[in-house]
């Protein structure tokens, strides 16, 4: 898919700088918005409609939230080719809606690292949902927008506001990449600090 609808966003971000006034931009542009814990809170204070994640999933955020995107209602949505009949005929079948933008960004491991925190203590800001769902929607750059960071707001705006809320392939593969990349060094942080703490 060339040009691709912006239509259903997913929103899950630790650095907020931004957020509401990007997600006020894909709502009055016709997007829907779901989203979970604080990042919810934030854009429903702003006043904007945003479903929970658990209201997809069917299932409650679990163990201090480190359970909740890691649901098929959410990765099927996000793994979706829009271009194979199969896969749309799956999601029919099941129930699911196909998301178009994913914009996560991660637990800050790297402040757990500088503030030299105990293992057990550090563990907790390694994430496993952001990371999976970064990795689904950039592996799958051809039906979905992954948005990595708030620096990219600005630019993918410009764009949707250009092309009547669509988003080229170019601009897809450019943020599948950075993803990528963004992912690689978070798990080489993690890594190193691992084999540098003892238990």
């Amino acid at each position: 898919m060339d040009m691709l609808p912006i239509n259903r966003a997913l929103l899950s971000v630790t650095d907020k700088a931004g957020l509401a006034d990007f997600a006020r931009f894909l709502v009055d542009r016709g997007a829907t918005l779901v989203s979970t814990g604080g990042t919810k809170k934030l854009l429903a204070s702003e006043g904007l409609p945003v479903t929970g994640v658990s209201e997809v999933t069917g299932f409650p955020e679990i163990m201090n939230g480190r359970v909740k995107t890691l649901h098929p209602h959410i990765h099927g949505g996000i793994l979706a080719d829009k271009d194979n009949p199969e896969h749309l005929a799956v999601l029919a079948e099941l129930g699911i809606a196909p998301f178009d933008l994913i914009c996560v960004n991660l637990y800050d491991f790297a402040d757990a690292a500088r503030r030299e925190l105990e293992l057990k203590q550090a563990v907790e800001q390694i994430d496993v949902g952001g990371p999976t769902m970064l990795r689904a929607s950039a592996k799958n750059f051809h039906s979905v927008l992954v948005v990595p960071d708030p620096a990219f707001y600005k630019r993918i705006m410009e764009e949707l506001s250009e092309n009547g809320m669509k988003v080229g392939l170019g601009l897809r593969r450019e943020m599948a990449a950075e993803t990528f990349r963004r992912i690689s060094r978070y798990d080489a942080l993690i890594a190193d600090y691992l084999f540098q703490h003892e238990v």
